[in-house]
């Protein structure tokens, strides 16, 4: 059966907007890798076989333990804490596009 030969099945796309929620987020540095593996409980590391369980500021970025499996934050990602407790890199121009720093004020209401 061919995509033509199907019958069509009417779609109606619908708009959502993100609720507002505050989430923890670090932006992934050559001098804070080791730091940021800790905070997931994951291995700092480089993209090469080899590197992994060390920091290696010249080449490499933090493996996170992600609901999706093991994904990697290079030098200049974010890794935001999620709303139930998971971990997953973003890459900083879609972070500055969904994200707004919280202020300390704001976070003590």
């Amino acid at each position: 059966m061919t995509h033509s030969d199907r019958e069509a099945i009417p779609m109606t796309v619908r708009r959502f907007r993100k609720k507002p929620v505050e989430i923890e987020a670090i932006q992934v540095t050559p001098h804070n890798c080791a730091a940021v593996a800790d905070w997931v409980n994951g291995r700092p590391g480089a993209y090469k076989a080899g590197y992994a369980g060390k920091a290696y500021p010249d080449i490499g970025g933090v493996e996170i333990p992600t609901l999706e499996g093991v994904m990697r934050a290079a030098w200049g990602d974010w890794v935001i804490k999620g709303v139930q407790g998971e971990f997953y890199p973003c890459k900083p121009d879609i972070f500055a596009k969904t994200y707004n720093e919280v202020s300390v004020s704001e976070t003590t209401k």
